[in-house]
């Protein structure tokens, strides 16, 4: 498999499961229509009809493509999102909160994701 090249600080969040400042990302106010992809390895993560503004200062989508896979964080409290690809670190998956109709937040390192524009 192909993996991008990646800077110090996308290695520190995706691979070493590190989390960016709250609203420092790139992709957090980010309203264009496309798809978000693992910067790591490319694979299409997210659709943008799924993204909304939760306010937590870090991207959030409320479905994903199949292609994002969760595990138990090592705090034992929270959920953890991978790429089911790669394993790269995207962030963690938040259930309850009532913020849409799906009642999921995918809580995501903007570090860990490409946008590609809908042609």
């Amino acid at each position: 498999m192909h993996y991008n090249e990646l800077t110090d600080e996308e290695r520190y969040v995706i691979e070493q499961k590190g989390t960016e400042r709250p609203f420092s990302g790139k992709y957090n106010d980010f309203k264009e229509e496309g798809t978000f992809h693992c910067k790591k390895c490319g694979a299409a993560l997210y659709e943008s009809s799924s993204k909304f503004n939760s306010g937590c200062g870090w991207p959030s989508f409320d479905d994903d493509l199949g292609t994002v896979q969760r595990v138990p964080d090592q705090d034992g409290r929270r959920t953890e999102i991978v790429c089911a690809s790669c394993g790269g670190h995207l962030g963690h998956v938040f259930e309850g909160e009532r913020l849409t109709s799906k009642n999921t937040r995918h809580c995501v390192n903007s570090l860990s994701i490409n946008f590609k524009a809908k042609k």
